[in-house]
């Protein structure tokens, strides 16, 4: 894998004219089985990323240019996060739970078991500023041993988005009627939640109003994919949904427009900014994890500094 590769932006509507970046794109990584679920830490400057079927988290060191591995076993580490905290929250697809890892170094579970049985195999995760954290509920870590471990699901093939606080340790269902919750993120005022159904067909995202005490109302489609299928999110500062897919990242207007596309050369499946100014864009495709200094920022959360 070469160091570098061209940066392609694809302009689909006026609205995208002025969102690109660098030139090229800069391949921090190539030697990967499957990447996923990436976080950046803004203090130590690092970006941790899931290679799922290597049961291993790595770390890029942006001060060195050096990646090493976090953690082996992983879980079969999907999903990641950072909450306000900055400690990294997990979806542990094969241990089939969420997990914060602490200052320390040590592991918490957060949650594994809804109504006593275990969750599917957890796939994607955010956090809100009211410090509840956010996830989905596949099952591709239970379909086969690729990724996780091969099991039954205990809730009868339903695949949920959850809601947990932290706090408290109540866990409840913000949504039952997906088919494969994959990537989700909230809007700039974490008023409105966006939840990719990777599996459906067409593949689409969905968006639903947030109300104060977590309830999820307004469900409707916000837009279809148009090249393969979706997988992660995020959000910029101006409100643009970012979704990985399978020819790169595609762009949509706040409206559900999709006004452009980032391609790339292998399908994309999660992303997240990073940098003093949310502005270095990282993407995990295939073996891969690219970086690209943008002309935009991502979305600063409330209570957030530069995450």
């Amino acid at each position: 894998m070469p160091d570098t590769v061209p940066a392609e932006f694809r302009l689909l509507d006026e609205r995208f004219r002025d969102l690109d970046g660098d030139f090229v794109l800069e391949v921090l990584h190539g030697d990967a089985r499957k990447s996923e679920g990436p976080a950046y830490f803004s203090a130590g400057r690092y970006l941790v990323w899931s290679d799922i079927p290597n049961d291993r988290l790595l770390r890029w060191d942006e001060t060195t240019g050096t990646v090493g591995v976090f953690r082996q076993p992983s879980g079969y580490a999907n999903g990641n996060t950072i909450d306000r905290q900055g400690r990294l929250v997990t979806c542990e697809q094969g241990n089939r739970r969420v997990t914060r890892t602490e200052h320390d170094g040590t592991v918490t579970v957060l949650a594994d078991r809804y109504t006593g049985k275990q969750l599917n195999s957890p796939n994607d995760v955010v956090v809100r500023a009211d410090g509840t954290i956010w996830f989905t509920d596949p099952i591709y870590g239970i379909n086969s041993d690729y990724e996780g471990n091969k099991a039954e699901p205990e809730f009868s093939g339903r695949c949920y988005v959850f809601r947990l606080d932290p706090g408290t340790g109540d866990l409840r269902v913000v949504a039952d009627d997906f088919f494969r919750p994959n990537g989700l993120a909230f809007s700039p005022d974490e008023q409105r939640l966006f939840v990719a159904d990777t599996r459906q067909e067409p593949s689409h995202i969905r968006v639903f109003d947030v109300a104060a005490d977590g309830v999820l109302d307004g469900d409707k489609i916000f837009a279809e994919c148009d090249y393969g299928r979706f997988d992660g999110l995020r959000i910029d500062d101006a409100g643009r949904v970012w979704a990985a897919a399978w020819d790169g990242v595609h762009c949509f207007d706040p409206d559900g427009t999709l006004i452009g596309k980032l391609l790339l050369p292998e399908p994309a499946a999660n992303l997240t900014f990073g940098g003093p100014k949310r502005n270095q864009l990282f993407v995990t495709a295939g073996r891969s994890v690219y970086a690209l200094r943008v002309t935009f920022n991502g979305a600063r959360y409330p209570g957030v500094g530069s995450a």
